[in-house]
């Protein structure tokens, strides 16, 4: 069924290195220099009825995984970023607090907006207060009437001038505590005329398409029944509903990174460099492995989080914040290191290539975007304590379809999140499991006895935490611990996504020596030295790199080559090969 989806969309979509196609790079870029929304695009989603993937079926729609949705949203995001966020991302965000809090008259209206093809929109962010929306001073407080009246504004909020339907963070109470915010379902149609005014649009380095506005409310009515759930809970429901964009935005964005790895295997296929072409180069190569490398880490991290979604449902608080901070560093990070391989190519806005710096500013707003990079370490931090203490010492393994590609999964259940894991952490004691497997030898062994080290370490140094560093107030060791943490998780999934993954007759998944890479890799970002990478892990990625590139293949896990694509041995001899020096 997945496949089926996704090669629909990748057939609507067509071939993006064909200058002729409507929905290809080059008007992927004319769109970029407009400032628009690329509109063949939106006209393809909207026949390939994208918003029906947000949609839960019990109300007509096809989310029923959260690892098929983010395959799907990871092919929008590999031809045009702004289509992903303006198109898809930006009403998944507020569709998921109403899945997660919305009474049944919510829930279907907010299904009939988006399977009309309507937009929706969160309220989240306001300028003076960033990521700390428990500050929010937007307010939703009872008027004589009996009625809510919306006063504040909203700013930065993708599609706010073109969107249905709104879910507003809101402050419903004057008295302090964490029970003074609540979110609001509403849709404009229903507001009087001059109560809501839209903001300038604000216009963005990255993300050009896509229309960033504002929303201000002057003592707008709204129904009491707007509120999602009961009142006062808005924070615990938007700490739910994040478990589940945080763990799928970051996976979608993954398609970003492959777009700059074809680009930039593109590139050293057709360079020469004082005769001798650039994909033969040890230099080049190894900077094509690691990129791949970065790539299958973030690849291995998000699935194992969204099958935990379905799986471990208690223990997604913990694991979504850590994929969204280590996937988004490691996606930046590997963009910035292709952009070495394309030299001064990388930052021209046009021509064959130029697609790879629009990708590359295209990115950066998944390090801030919707919570930041440290509000989600922020996150993590203060479990760490209670899991140095109970949770690690607790051998109890995750079930293994965890880690089994394509299996099947529970349906996605919304009350079964929990705010906090409870000291519960079965994912971590998958480490030691893989160890005690005697399929792990040589130098695979090796680097999971030197990620095994740094478990421990971080074990011994979260249970010596203090009150004070578990507040915003953290020493920013503390908040490296979280990242060590994540950077062990990512470890967990790689090999684990090795073991279990043998048997899918994909002879590269089933070959130790890409975990053996990602091993080395995140024992890298770990502080620890790997040792040397033996050259035969560095040829084998940097050859599979340029082979995919070449068939036309995905560069993620599933290996998968979009329908009807020719290869490049099938295609006519690139009409761009340069010489240089």
């Amino acid at each position: 069924m997945i496949e089926k989806t996704v090669d629909d969309l990748e057939r609507r979509f067509g071939d993006p290195w064909d200058p002729g196609n409507p929905a290809g790079h080059a008007a992927v870029l004319a769109a970029d220099e407009a400032g628009e929304m690329l509109a063949a695009g939106e006209r393809l989603l909207d026949d390939h009825r994208l918003n029906a993937d947000f949609v839960p079926p019990e109300l007509g729609g096809r989310l029923t995984r959260l690892d098929h949705l983010i395959e799907v949203m990871r092919a929008v995001f590999r031809h045009d970023p702004c289509l992903g966020l303006g198109y898809g991302a930006a009403s998944l965000i507020p569709a998921v607090n109403v899945w997660a809090a919305g009474d049944e008259r919510q829930r279907r209206r907010m299904a009939e907006v988006l399977l009309s093809g309507g937009r929706a929109v969160s309220g989240y962010h306001e300028l003076a207060h960033g990521n700390d929306v428990a500050r929010a001073e937007f307010s939703a407080l009872p008027g004589d009437d009996g009625r809510l009246r919306l006063n504040g504004r909203k700013e930065v909020i993708a599609n706010a001038g073109r969107a249905e339907a709104m879910v507003l963070f809101a402050r419903t109470s004057a008295a302090p505590g964490s029970r003074s915010h609540s979110q609001l379902f509403v849709e404009k149609a229903d507001l009087p005329e001059g109560a809501l005014v839209h903001l300038p649009r604000f216009r963005s380095a990255g993300m050009r398409g896509v229309q960033l506005g504002g929303l201000e409310f002057r003592d707008c009515p709204v129904p009491a029944d707007a509120v999602l759930g009961a009142p006062g809970l808005g924070m615990e429901t938007a700490l739910r509903s994040f478990q589940i964009t945080r763990t799928a935005l970051p996976a979608m964005t993954v398609g970003i990174l492959e777009t700059g790895l074809d680009v930039a295997a593109r590139f050293t296929d057709e360079r020469v460099l004082y005769g001798r072409s650039l994909a033969g180069m040890p230099h080049i190569g190894a900077i094509l492995a690691d990129a791949f490398t970065d790539l299958l880490i973030c690849d291995c991290l998000a699935t194992v989080t969204a099958r935990s979604v379905h799986l471990l449902p208690g223990e997604t608080s913990l694991y979504a914040s850590a994929a969204k901070y280590f996937v988004t560093t490691l996606l930046m990070d590997a963009m910035d290191a292709l952009s070495r391989v394309l030299g001064a190519q990388f930052y021209i806005r046009d021509g064959g290539y130029g697609i790879f710096q629009k990708h590359l500013r295209d990115l950066a707003p998944a390090g801030f975007g919707h919570t930041a990079r440290v509000a989600c370490l922020s996150t993590v931090l203060p479990q760490l304590p209670r899991l140095a203490r109970k949770g690690w010492l607790d051998d109890t393994q995750p079930p293994a379809d965890v880690f089994r590609l394509g299996a099947d999964l529970p349906p996605l259940s919304f009350e079964r999140l929990s705010i906090s894991s409870g000291g519960r952490d079965s994912l971590s004691a998958a480490l030691s499991a893989a160890l005690d497997s005697c399929e792990p030898d040589g130098e695979l062994r090796r680097l999971l006895l030197i990620i095994a080290a740094e478990q421990a370490d971080v074990r011994r140094e979260c249970a010596a935490l203090t009150p004070g560093d578990l507040t915003v107030a953290a020493r920013p060791e503390a908040l490296r611990l979280a990242a060590r943490y994540a950077a062990v998780l990512a470890a967990v999934a790689c090999v684990n996504i090795w073991l279990h993954n043998r048997e899918r007759h994909d002879a590269f998944l089933s070959d130790p020596r890409w975990a053996v890479a990602a091993l080395g890799r995140i024992a890298e970002r770990m502080g620890r030295d790997p040792g040397p990478r033996p050259r035969h892990v560095t040829e084998r990625l940097s050859a599979e790199v340029l082979s995919r590139h070449r068939d036309r293949r995905g560069f993620g896990l599933s290996n998968r080559r979009p329908p009807g694509s020719a290869s490049i041995d099938d295609r006519p001899p690139p009409s761009m090969t340069r010489r240089i020096g």
